[in-house]
């Protein structure tokens, strides 16, 4: 879908605590998770303006987010299975 937010917290709530904790503790996954959130932007206001890039730029962009997204998460997953 178009536009569509991919904010970590509204794709994974149930890991919200590790996520808050992680983003507050670990400069490294800050920096990571808001690399994150920028792209995310960035693809949606592409995405809102008509793509004015090409579609092979676009797509970089998506595989950097969806790379960036699973790596976050891996991180998570072991986080939170460390505290529990």
């Amino acid at each position: 879908m178009l536009n569509e937010n991919h904010a970590f917290i509204l794709d994974f709530p149930e890991l919200k605590l590790d996520i808050v904790q992680l983003n507050h503790d670990d400069a490294v996954f800050k920096a990571a998770l808001q690399k994150y959130h920028e792209l995310d932007y960035d693809i949606r206001q592409l995405e809102i303006s008509g793509s004015p890039i090409d579609d092979d730029n676009m797509h970089n962009l998506k595989v950097e987010r969806m790379e960036l997204k699973d790596k976050l998460h891996t991180q998570l997953v072991r986080h939170h299975a460390a505290v529990n």
